[in-house]
């Protein structure tokens, strides 16, 4: 019972940290104001929004028993759905890496 209880507050946990990032990758991306590392940020910060809600989706998921994505779009639709969001978080993210390794290089 008492690990249940700790996994179920370590879960709750998650998600304020996870926004909080989210916030803070939005921030640096909107300092960076655009050019090569500003589009990098603005790429990984739009993945990891897209990797909050994701993980938010879990927990409700996991603690009330309710899949969003297949009560809105049902069961096939609903797993290709989340299948997508797991493929743009990577694809925005890699695509921030990319640019900002660019940069870094100076290419």
């Amino acid at each position: 019972m008492h690990a249940s209880n700790m996994n179920y507050w370590f879960g709750m946990m998650e998600l304020p940290f996870l926004f909080i990032a989210v916030f803070f990758a939005f921030l640096t991306a909107y300092a960076l104001r655009g050019g090569r590392f500003g589009k990098g940020m603005t790429f990984m910060a739009w993945g990891f929004l897209v990797m909050a809600v994701g993980h938010l989706h879990m927990q409700v998921e996991h603690y009330y028993g309710i899949n969003i994505l297949k009560s809105l779009l049902g069961s096939l639709s609903g797993s290709i759905a989340w299948f997508g969001a797991l493929i743009l978080t990577w694809g925005l993210s890699g695509l921030g890496f990319w640019s900002i390794y660019k940069a870094s290089r100076g290419a």
